[in-house]
């Protein structure tokens, strides 16, 4: 028995030995996107020493192969890792193709997609996470104005808009991780409804250049990007917990992402907020809290050659409106208006009243992507919004609690790209979209509607591209087509509606005639076209050029159009025009970007001539059975506007700097020959840094706020005849044009680092603003006319990353 078991060993063993594992697999390493061959690409056999390096013509060969099935692994420089499986029973001839842009698929840009070939020739900036997690328990404005030339219009401390080189509200368009924010944007007390701790970055395009994302971005474009997702078997997330004393406020917001090697992720994010009435340094600022909610949450797929995102995010905020700003009778508006004093501050209180405004937004979207090779990357994106804003007015009685405004925005868009990548120096994309908006204001609110129901069809299409000409040019263009449908469904009355002369105009458009007033059915069609066209030239290393021609048209919005009654958190009484014609820009914009020795600057002159320019003017009061208010009218002029964004950074040595950025508007109004209402003034911010490594990361930084008055403004101020508390008849000047005295302002900023528990790191970071306590009010401040701005604010902030 022994002996048979013996012979069998060894004739199984000299079977094994004389399997023939003398197979190869042989082929080509090309690029997916051109075909081009990858020289000096790596090659091995998982689990067995063997190796290869593709030559100058990208061969390869692995030699020595028993039958079976292998994993292959390529790597390449500027690639990423790539992993194939290869069933052996004979020689095999195979090519594989790598994702010859690693840098490309890292970076996320204002295209907002996987591209570091973004708007070549158009100005702009990033935040990264870092600076963004300095403001989690501030709003998206707040953070902004760290960057040279966007301001912000503000409705007190909390409702906080964006304002680009000028301009601000439906001329800035806002995407939200890829997707249009369509939110009602047309108040000037309507702030982005987004949460800024969602963003991984937020990138900042002045002017009409990223054609992509839409062409009546007269002013710019603010791009949200949340994290993107490494195809590799990870789990990361943070924490951020933040006081501050001026409101005694509160937040919280954590995020977790988990990523699989196969490409599947899933990532969550929430965000609570917290905080009573705000003080000047004087008084309090009654009725100025805050609560927040928001959270989103999203999954997908991250493939090279395809994958899908699907995303939902939910955002809530409930803001107290100044109860000062909101009085009752024509005498006290005035007073107040004049003597600039509050005519109403209580003890502090994290109570919110009437008046308020309460604010949800609902976005899903999905989107689907599939690569091609030798052309490029399709994708196409479906998404959903609805946006329900309530505005609360002091009532007396019943109905105390009911909504003066209520409106409810349900907003559908269909979109589609594609991004031809397949030329080394050429990058072009072509795309088609179209929505459907349904505008829907409550009835019951027993208020006249200050915006009616509206139904809007947009479709567009668009093509960009981007091309190297030479080492040191490249040049870019683009153009677009969008027509705009606005058909809607609103009641005049009689009185307004002749005393406008519209009858004579828009007889036709009455669908029935009542007693006092008429059912109006306006259908508005807007053709809409805009342009880009510039380059960009590379002077030396770390020295370039941009040059930038755009053309934008906007169509008014609804708002602009049709409001026609008392915006109640605004505190003003609203006056749309019909007859206003879409707004077109031609702007040109230089920008000189450079480095020497430890000076990083850049130097951003700019040109803008609007013609059709649509403003909102104050040109009275008026007194209701809610209270006295102004009355603004909108309105249409040629305009031109023209400055310069100037920034600058000295690094001393490793551990001190200084970094300044300036800011210069100039608007004028062509035909009345006098300068444009709310541009914001000449302002420069300085700050000095200190870091060092060695002391667990520590940063400190003293930062010096400078706005200059400014002097140049219309003169809206208008003479009101009333009764005084006197009884008597009396006329008085109302002061509405004079802007507010310049201010100085120090704050303070920084942070250590410790490490805690496993790979995660905790920051502790201490803030102080208006270190001073100085009493200031900015003229792009809604309630300047009542109150002073914040006082000193000391902030903490505890980030533990995990």
């Amino acid at each position: 028995m022994k002996f048979f078991s013996l012979v069998f060993g060894l004739l199984l063993s000299f079977q094994l030995q004389a399997q023939q594992c003398d197979f190869k697999i042989s082929g080509v390493v090309k690029d997916f996107h051109d075909g081009n061959v990858l020289p000096n690409s790596t090659l091995s056999i998982n689990g067995y020493d063997i190796y290869a390096l593709s030559d100058l013509d990208g061969k390869y060969e692995l030699s020595g192969l028993c039958k079976g099935t292998y994993v292959v692994t390529i790597t390449h420089p500027e690639c990423e890792v790539a992993q194939f499986t290869v069933e052996v029973t004979d020689n095999v001839q195979r090519d594989f193709k790598l994702e010859h842009h690693t840098e490309a698929l890292n970076a996320v840009t204002v295209q907002g997609e996987n591209t570091n070939r973004g708007t070549v020739s158009g100005t702009q900036t990033r935040l990264e996470s870092g600076v963004l997690e300095n403001y989690s328990n501030a709003s998206l404005g707040d953070a902004l104005r760290e960057v040279a030339g966007v301001s912000s219009l503000n409705t007190g401390s909390t409702v906080v808009k964006p304002v680009i080189q000028g301009l601000h509200s439906s001329r800035v368009l806002i995407i939200n991780n890829g997707t249009r924010m369509e939110d009602q944007e047309w108040g000037v007390e309507h702030a982005p409804n987004l949460d800024i701790n969602a963003a991984e970055n937020v990138t900042v395009v002045k002017g009409a250049s990223a054609l992509r994302y839409g062409g009546d971005a007269v002013g710019g474009v603010i791009v949200t990007n949340a994290p993107k997702a490494p195809a590799k078997d990870t789990l990361y997330g943070k924490t951020i917990l933040s006081g501050a004393t001026n409101g005694r406020s509160l937040g919280v917001t954590t995020s977790l992402l988990k990523a699989f090697e196969s490409g599947f992720y899933v990532q969550g994010q929430g965000t609570t907020k917290y905080a009573g009435d705000l003080e000047s340094p004087d008084y309090v600022l009654s009725n100025t809290g805050l609560r927040e909610h928001d959270f989103s949450i999203g999954f997908g797929l991250n493939k090279f050659t395809y994958g899908f995102d699907a995303y939902y995010s939910f955002y809530n905020s409930e803001i107290g409106i100044l109860r000062a700003s909101h009085i009752g009778n024509l005498s006290d508006l005035i007073r107040a208006i004049n003597s600039g004093a509050p005519n109403y501050v209580r003890d502090f209180t994290y109570d919110i009243n009437a008046p308020k405004q309460d604010v949800s937004h609902h976005l899903a979207k999905i989107n689907f992507y599939k690569r091609f090779e030798k052309a490029g990357k399709l994708s196409l994106d479906y998404s959903y919004q609805q946006n329900n804003r309530k505005e609360f007015d002091i009532r007396r009685g019943d109905d105390r609690d009911q909504a003066s405004l209520d409106l409810q925005l349900t907003t559908h868009t269909l979109a589609s790209n594609f991004l031809y990548d397949a030329a080394s120096n050429l990058k072009a994309n072509f795309g088609v979209e179209a929505s459907y908006q349904e505008n829907f204001p409550n009835p019951n609110t027993g208020i006249r509607r200050l915006i009616p129901d509206y139904e809007m069809y947009t479709a567009g299409a668009y093509a960009t591209a981007d091309l190297d000409i030479s080492p040191k040019w490249r040049i870019d263009g683009g153009f677009r087509y969008d027509f705009m449908q606005i058909d809607a469904q609103k009641y005049y009355l009689t009185s307004s509606w002749e005393n406008r002369g519209y009858e004579s105009e828009f007889g036709d458009l009455v669908v029935q005639r009542l007693d006092n007033q008429l059912l109006v059915n306006p259908v508005f069609d807007y053709h809409n076209f805009s342009g880009t066209l510039g380059a960009r030239y590379r002077i030396k290393s770390n020295w370039d050029l941009k040059l930038n021609l755009s053309s934008a048209s906007r169509a008014p919005n609804p708002a602009e159009l049709f409001s026609d009654g008392l915006h109640h958190s605004a505190a003003i009484i609203e006056l749309g025009d019909l007859r206003l014609d879409q707004e077109q820009s031609y702007k040109a914009s230089l920008e000189l970007n450079g480095q020497t020795g430890g000076l990083t600057f850049g130097i951003n002159p700019f040109y803008n001539h609007i013609s059709d320019f649509i403003i909102m003017e104050p040109n009275g009061l008026q007194y209701t059975n809610r209270g006295a208010f102004p009355v603004y009218q909108y309105g249409q002029v040629d305009a031109r506007l023209f400055g310069v964004d100037v920034r600058a950074n000295y690094t001393f040595d490793a551990n001190f700097n200084l970094q300044t950025v300036f800011a210069y508007v100039n608007g004028q109004d062509l035909d009345r020959n006098r300068p444009l209402i709310d541009m914001p003034a000449p302002n420069i911010n300085t700050t000095f840094g200190f870091r060092k490594a060695e002391w667990n990361n520590l940063n400190i930084g003293l930062r010096n706020q400078t706005v200059l008055e400014q002097t140049r403004f219309p003169n809206n101020d208008f003479e009101v005849t009333y009764i005084n508390d006197s009884g008597e008849q009396t006329t008085e000047t109302v002061a509405v044009s004079q802007p507010p005295s310049g201010y100085s302002l120090f704050h303070l900023t920084s942070s250590v680092d410790f490490d805690v528990f496993k790979q995660s790191t905790l920051t502790l970071g201490f803030f102080v603003d208006n270190i001073l306590n100085t009493a200031y009010r900015d003229y792009l401040n809604r309630q300047r006319y009542f109150t002073d701005d914040l006082g000193r604010n000391f902030r903490i902030q505890l980030k533990l990353n995990y």
